[in-house]
């Protein structure tokens, strides 16, 4: 038993670890960029009378949600990165996912805005998503905070709530995925 102990111990981490490690150390460095889906919001799209800038007429962070999002700020700092360069969809749960991160100023781009149930305009929003982050000069690492739908169409994968992708910069349309990481 302790021979297979000591195997154990010496292999290498395992690849999805160092998958992380090294998508981290990109961001960290400014060679990609973390995207994530806003943390727990329950239900479905948003209500009929959806209204940008009215919390009260969308889906919104629950408690489970507002933990999830707290605890971003600690992982990233445990990974090196303890102030970033956040931006936004103008959603109350995007925008408030973003804020409870407490990792830097967050700021609003609507290009990260919705596009579920004709809310926007899928291509136009993915191609401006791109060229926005491709022009932002070199500086702390980058944090978007979107929806599902916009992480799908830029990657061709699902990011379930409170997860993200680390993406490569310069971002390509599809972009490539670094790695998955949640703190949960």
């Amino acid at each position: 038993m302790s021979g297979l102990l000591l195997l154990l111990l010496l292999l290498p981490a395992l690849p999805g670890q160092a998958d992380e490690a090294a998508a981290m150390k990109a961001l960290a460095e400014g060679e990609a960029v973390l995207m994530l889906r806003h943390a727990l919001a329950p239900g479905f799209g948003d209500p009929d009378n959806f209204t940008l800038g009215d919390c009260s007429t969308q889906r919104n962070l629950n408690d489970a949600g507002r933990a999830q999002a707290k605890a971003w700020g600690p992982y990233l700092e445990a990974n090196g990165i303890d102030r970033a360069r956040v931006f936004t969809s103008q959603w109350c749960r995007c925008r408030d996912t973003a804020t409870a991160m407490d990792i830097g100023e967050v700021t609003d781009m609507p290009s990260l805005n919705s596009f579920f149930q004709g809310r926007g305009d899928r291509d136009r929003q993915t191609d401006a998503t791109v060229a926005n982050v491709n022009a932002l000069p070199p500086g702390p690492p980058i944090v978007l905070v979107s929806h599902q739908v916009n992480i799908s169409a830029l990657t061709g994968t699902y990011a379930a709530s409170n997860e993200g992708v680390i993406l490569a910069l310069p971002l390509t349309r599809p972009a490539r995925v670094l790695a998955r990481v949640s703190p949960q």
